[in-house]
């Protein structure tokens, strides 16, 4: 089928997310054909490095032959397997015993959902779940931070807080509540490490006091925020957060949907500070994107406590119909070895010290006011005015002249409305393509220098 008929029968027909729909009628769809390593093709042929992997996710890359060599092995001998009536199948066992080995400390039990948002709102279930088993029925107030992202369904668009998210969608709820992000860049106690921390921790427990320590159930938090615009919290931030949580008597749970499996470093965020969470959450490269597949990690104390607590012999009301896939699981299983055995773990973390080197040297660029790098996730904040650190103005459309600018020189990032670009480029990438990737940026931003208004905007 000829690329003009595709983009007319998804004008008519798909409904794409996060977009507006109007908006997306009159633009139309870009199609992708085809993609191998860290190289997208789109209808026309046009070749553009995949700065992005997808959608955070693509970790190892494009085209693995024995991914899909599993996949269609796995859709042979057994395509379906469902985990109700307590039947189960040989990959989904086997990944989560081996999630459960790589894991930080106990999280020695996985849940498998379908992908981020409802691992989420599982993760909520469950918390809810163990507070009423458990005689504390009162605990149902949930804190997050500002600026974060912890999916768009019913309930994990409400502990999101990203406005786009909750307008009109009657969000959040009033047991869902916000404290400000670390944003060390934007912070308005201080950027300093000691400052930051400090500051995050008081916020957390004067919540907590306005709330009622014995009405808060849990804080959810990402090791990096993600869709918030990269933010990197000093090191220290998350144990801070996560020892006062212990010390509220609230659990902790780390949504690693974006930074698990290699994206920050090591296989998952919550290890750059040693932090054992009470739950985490994770998808996206737990199948590297060939397959959907999410899941919930729940500690040792947390599973027992409800499964000791639980009415006997009552089934607990929770499941998915794809919930432990066998073909996903069989998906995950061959990335989680090539993770490991395969040397795409440590060739990310080569890679990532190397990405972040290009990234920093770019904070003379003019339009630069902030590099914030963690392993092969990265944010770039464009100012007007360093001094001042002065956003652009919306009348600028620089995230729409970044989005063309980026697509005319081959390079896929996130163009966020508020002028920050986010880059994931997968784990696999050569030191070769990292250069490729800043240089194309790199004329990217200069071509944004070549639009009049924008180059006026600038601070003398």
């Amino acid at each position: 089928m000829r690329a003009n008929s595709l983009i007319e029968l998804d004008r008519e027909h798909l409904i794409h997310p996060v977009v507006s729909w109007s908006g997306h009628e009159k633009r139309g769809a870009t199609v992708l054909q085809s993609a191998k390593g860290v190289m997208l093709t789109d209808s026309e042929g046009r070749e553009l490095i995949d700065g992005f992997s997808g959608l955070w996710c693509v970790n190892v890359g494009y085209g693995h032959e024995s991914i899909v060599e599993a996949a269609a092995e796995q859709m042979r001998r057994l395509p379906y397997a469902t985990g109700y009536f307590h039947f189960s199948s040989e990959p989904a066992i086997r990944l989560a015993a081996g999630i459960a080995e790589l894991a930080p400390g106990d999280l020695n039990h996985v849940y498998f959902t379908l992908g981020g948002s409802d691992a989420v709102d599982s993760a909520v279930r469950f918390i809810r779940y163990f507070y009423n088993v458990t005689g504390r029925p009162t605990k149902k107030h949930m804190i997050a931070l500002q600026r974060g992202y912890h999916g768009s369904s019913t309930v994990g668009a409400g502990l999101t807080a990203l406005p786009v998210f909750h307008d009109g969608f009657d969000a959040p709820m009033p047991i869902q509540h916000h404290i400000a992000s670390p944003y060390p860049y934007r912070n308005p106690n201080g950027s300093d490490d000691a400052s930051v921390i400090a500051s995050s921790v008081a916020a957390l427990r004067d919540k907590v006091e306005e709330l009622g320590a014995e009405n808060v159930a849990a804080f959810f938090v990402e090791p990096v925020q993600g869709s918030g615009g990269v933010i990197v919290p000093p090191d220290g931030w998350l144990k801070a957060m996560r020892e006062a949580c212990r010390e509220l008597d609230i659990l902790f749970v780390a949504d690693e949907v974006i930074t698990g499996f290699g994206r920050t470093g090591p296989l998952f965020g919550c290890e750059h500070d040693g932090v054992v969470p009470d739950l985490m959450t994770v998808a996206k490269g737990l199948t590297s994107g060939y397959s959907p597949m999410g899941a919930v990690l729940l500690s040792d104390t947390i599973y027992r406590a409800i499964a000791d607590n639980a009415p006997a012999g009552k089934p607990i009301g929770h499941g998915f119909t794809y919930s432990a896939h066998p073909v996903s699981a069989a998906v995950g299983l061959e990335v989680l070895r090539l993770y490991t055995e395969g040397g795409i773990l440590a060739n990310g973390q080569r890679s990532g010290a190397h990405f972040t080197q290009r990234l920093q040297a770019m904070e003379s660029h003019p339009l630069v006011g902030d590099v914030r790098v963690r392993g092969l996730l990265a944010g770039v904040e464009l100012v007007t005015d360093k001094q001042k650190r002065l956003k652009p103005t919306a009348d600028l459309k620089v995230a729409e002249h970044l989005s063309r600018l980026g697509y005319e020189k081959g390079l896929i990032f996130r163009a966020f409305a508020d002028d920050i670009v986010g880059f994931a480029p997968p784990l696999v990438c050569t030191i070769e393509e990292i250069d490729l990737l800043v240089d194309r940026f790199e004329a990217v931003l200069d071509g944004l220098l070549e639009i009049p208004d924008i180059r006026g905007a600038l601070a003398a």
